[in-house]
C-alpha cells in the first residue's frame, strides 16, 4: 500500500528536511514516527526538500508499506509521536504510480518580509526584517522579468546539483499586507537557493539601489557569482504543491484558510 500525506512544520529548530546522522531533521522525525507505528524502517519521499530554518505550510510526502493500518491510525499515530512543531494535516491511500516528488506539476513558496523601522520581538524566526522602506511598485515591475522559462544560472547557488539551470516560473506575486511584504512564487521546480536569491534581488530593487531593468540584466548574465545577497531562510515557507486532479491531493487553499500572511 502507498499513502500520501500533507504536513506543516516550523523549521527553525531543524537542519532542513533531509535525513542526516545525529542531526535533527524533518524527514528523520517523520520516518522515526512511521517506523515506530509500523515496527520496521519506513522511508518517505517529499515533494521538495527544504533547507535549514525553512518552514512549510503544506508539504506533501508519501510512503509505502505492507502493514495494514487505516489512514486514521497512521495519522493519529504520527501526530502522537511527532513534536508539536511538525503536524500531519491529512493522510490517505494513493495509487501505486504516485510519487510526491516526480508527480508534482508545480511547487509554490512564500517569502515574508517585515518592513518597518523596528524589529519584531516575536517573529525573528518567521520573517526577514528590513527597516528601510521598500518600494513595492518597483519590486512588482522587476519581478515580471523572472516569470517564464529561463536559464536561472544567476539565481542558483554553489552546491546546486541540478543538471540543468532551466526552470519555468509560472507566477511571481509581490504584495503588501500592513507592515509585511509577501512574495509568492510558483514554478515547475526550483534550483538550490533560487527563491532566496530572487528575493534578494527584489529587495535590492525595492531599496532603489538598482532600477527594475537590473533584474533582467542579472538574469541574462547567467553568472553564478552573485552581486547581491541571498536572503536568510527564516522568512521562507514551502507553500503548496499541485498534482494532476485525478490524484485528488488537497491544496492549501481548499483545505483551510490561513490569515492573510499564511
Amino acid at each position: 500500500m502507498k499513502f500520501v500525506f500533507g504536513l506543516e512544520y516550523d523549521g527553525s529548530m531543524y537542519f532542513g528536511w533531509q535525513r542526516q546522522k545525529s542531526i535533527l531533521t524533518i524527514q528523520g522525525c517523520l520516518e522515526w514516527a512511521l517506523s515506530k507505528i509500523a515496527n520496521y524502517k519506513v522511508d518517505i519521499v517529499c515533494a521538495g526538500r527544504t533547507d535549514r530554518g525553512v518552514h512549510a505550510i503544506m508539504q506533501i510526502a508519501h510512503f509505502s508499506t505492507h502493514i495494514v493500518r487505516s489512514p486514521t491510525v497512521w495519522l493519529n499515530g504520527m501526530n502522537a509521536l511527532l513534536p508539536n512543531n511538525i503536524t500531519v494535516l491529512w493522510l490517505k491511500e494513493i495509487s501505486s504510480d504516485f510519487n510526491a516528488r516526480f508527480s508534482a506539476l508545480s511547487r509554490s513558496y512564500r517569502y515574508i518580509i517585515l518592513n518597518r523601522k523596528t524589529r519584531s520581538s516575536f517573529l525573528t524566526k518567521y520573517c526577514l526584517h528590513v527597516k528601510n522602506t521598500l518600494d513595492i511598485k518597483k519590486m512588482q515591475i522587476g519581478s515580471k522579468w523572472i516569470v517564464g522559462q529561463h536559464d536561472f544560472t544567476s539565481f542558483r547557488s554553489s552546491g546546486c546539483q541540478s543538471f540543468s539551470p532551466n526552470r519555468t516560473v509560472i507566477s511571481l506575486i509581490v504584495y503588501r499586507v500592513y507592515n509585511f511584504i509577501i512574495i509568492d512564487i510558483t514554478a515547475n521546480s526550483f534550483l538550490y537557493h533560487m527563491v532566496r536569491n530572487i528575493v534578494g534581488c527584489l529587495i535590492v530593487v525595492g531599496l532603489s539601489k538598482h532600477n527594475t531593468l537590473w533584474i533582467k540584466q542579472v538574469l541574462s548574465s547567467k553568472d553564478i557569482k552573485k552581486n547581491y545577497s541571498t536572503v536568510p531562510s527564516q522568512g521562507l515557507y514551502f507553500l503548496s504543491v499541485t498534482y494532476h486532479k485525478d490524484y485528488c491531493i488537497p491544496t492549501t487553499s481548499n483545505l483551510f484558510k490561513y490569515m492573510d500572511l499564511f
